[in-house]
């Protein structure tokens, strides 16, 4: 790992600086049209849908999407690619087509401030609870991944790296909210990909392409589904079922239909097309990602052998830092490192004006000071950004008692989506279920990873990765079944109260007369299509 780190000429700094200078502006540029609560938190509702789209898979290509599938890559081979496809695709499809007509229909301001619309107040405060939690921690992994690449690329602590990280979010998210979030992942994406991409490309150049590549590593990590008939032929550990129910059920329709950060973005679009557009026209992205992450990861199998949790070449965790340490020259260098960082400073700041939104209107609003000015609130936004950044601080010095970013941030996906999945399928589509059959099954399905977690051995499903998706669809199942049973035993709401929130009872949203580019179904249909070609491919 020593020789991994790089003296960056005047040069790679210059670019960094450049980079962080650059976010600053364009949040400082911002902050005079920040003038209401709506404007902060939602950007007031007038965001083109072809750039929350990039938002909106820019806000999740932080540390999880760069650093820890790359990592995942290594560990697993072609069968990671799962983590992006049947994880993410069928997700977003289903959120822009059947779910985003009762998010933005309704006009809440957060995931939290539907359930209370749909439920009740109950059910909507352990949701804001357990997801400001949830949004804290998976801050932290963006600035321990941070920490990780200038300490390897540039020999900075690991305690300066994460503190500058933070700074430098603080200070644009502070000023101009969601809006300059969202602009800033814009670039950020394109960014990723232009700093990225020379990683995958010089890798198989060096090993000798894709064919080369999938010769020379072990054979139980070349197939996306062929090995997938028992758990003991993959490096994962697991079969056929647990990827579909646990990964792509419950675990990729838990994060991508009900998480607030990546939902915040659709929520800031200019009309209802545009909004469930969102999340389908990312879809689109979503297919292309595994070229700057995973063929990394399978390459460095070969090109930097024996990494692993105790090897004195460092962590999985450690391979795309190490890759660029060995192929970036003066310069590159430069755009690689601040693409990494761009990544970082992306899903972090995601996670903090997710947790802002809904602290200020979930938490503090609804059992602190209910009749506040919009000022006010604004004012308490921008507070509670610079707490959530220091309190993430601490959060990323727990990512490091896990043997992968990976292995983390599955597991708080397993205690907080899984459950609250099960809720909102209920909810948007049965209008029996009741707000004490919702609060019980939210619950319940949260005590259930958490006893799974604590009293089973780590390896007893035969991986981390196994462990996680079962883990998650015990979870939702438990969830679930005790909202139906609850829902049965208690008063549900009358169908005027459901209007606009429950399918059946809501009307129905026709796009007709939309240009063909914009008509969700049919740029979903294509999606679909792409995904279902790409999957025969690598089967």
């Amino acid at each position: 790992m020593e020789n991994a780190i790089l003296k960056p000429h005047f040069i790679d700094y210059l670019i960094i600086c450049i980079y962080f200078v650059f976010v600053i502006i364009v949040g400082y540029a911002l902050k005079s049209k920040m003038k209401t609560g709506e404007d902060f938190f939602l950007s007031g509702r007038s965001i083109p849908g072809w750039i929350t789209a990039v938002a909106f898979v820019s806000a999740n290509l932080g540390a999880l999407e760069i650093i820890g599938m790359v990592a995942s890559g290594y560990q697993y081979g072609v069968m990671t690619i799962h983590y992006y496809w049947t994880a993410a695709i069928p997700a977003m499809i289903f959120l822009g087509l059947y779910m985003m007509p009762f998010y933005y229909g309704s006009r809440a301001r957060s995931v939290p401030e539907y359930l209370k619309l749909r439920y009740n107040e109950a059910t909507r405060g352990f949701n804001a609870i357990s997801f400001a939690v949830m949004t804290i921690l998976m801050s932290g992994v963006n600035l321990y991944a941070m920490g990780i690449v200038l300490k390897v690329l540039l020999g900075w602590s690991m305690n300066t790296s994460i503190v500058v990280a933070a700074l430098i979010v603080l200070v644009y998210v502070g000023l101009g909210g969601l809006t300059s979030s969202i602009y800033n992942e814009v670039i950020q994406f394109f960014l990723i990909w232009i700093g990225l991409l020379p990683v995958a490309i010089l890798a198989l150049s060096d090993i000798g392409g894709w064919n080369e590549l999938l010769d020379r590593i072990p054979n139980n990590l070349h197939h996306l589904w062929a090995q997938t008939g028992s758990s003991t032929a993959n490096a994962m550990n697991v079969e056929w079922l647990g990827i579909v129910l646990g990964l792509g059920f419950v675990l990729g329709f838990g994060y991508w239909t009900t998480d607030f950060l990546v939902i915040q973005r659709a929520l800031a679009a200019k009309d209802m097309a545009a909004a469930q557009n969102t999340s389908i026209i990312g879809s689109f992205f979503k297919i292309f990602a595994p070229i700057i992450t995973i063929i990394p990861g399978i390459a460095a199998i070969i090109l930097l052998p024996k990494l692993g949790p105790g090897s004195i070449n460092g962590s999985y965790d450690m391979a795309l830092p190490m890759l660029i340490a060995k192929y970036y020259p003066t310069g590159l260098l430069g755009l690689g490192i601040t693409a990494l960082l761009a990544s970082f400073m992306s899903g972090m700041a995601g996670n903090v004006t997710a947790f802002t939104t809904v602290w200020t209107y979930d938490i503090y609003q609804a059992y602190f000071k209910k009749n506040g000015s919009d000022s006010h609130y604004l004012n308490m936004g921008r507070i509670s950004t610079a707490v959530g950044v220091f309190i993430s601080i601490g959060a990323a010095y727990i990512v490091m008692g896990f043997p992968s970013m990976m292995d983390y941030i599955q597991t708080l996906f397993g205690f907080f989506n899984a459950p609250i999945f099960a809720i909102f399928l209920l909810g948007m589509f049965w209008k029996r279920a009741t707000g004490w059959g919702g609060f019980v099954g939210v619950v319940s399905g949260t005590l259930t990873a958490l006893i799974l977690y604590y009293t089973l051995p780590y390896d007893y499903f035969g991986s981390s990765a196994a462990g996680n998706f079962w883990r998650a669809w015990w979870a939702f199942f438990v969830a679930f079944v005790l909202e139906i049973i609850v829902s049965l035993m208690t008063k549900p709401k009358q169908s005027d109260e459901l209007n606009g929130l429950v399918y059946g009872v809501t009307k129905k949203v026709n796009h007709s007369l939309l240009p063909w580019y914009r008509r969700p179904v049919l740029l979903a249909t294509l999606s679909i299509a792409l995904f279902v070609v790409m999957n025969i491919l690598l089967f």
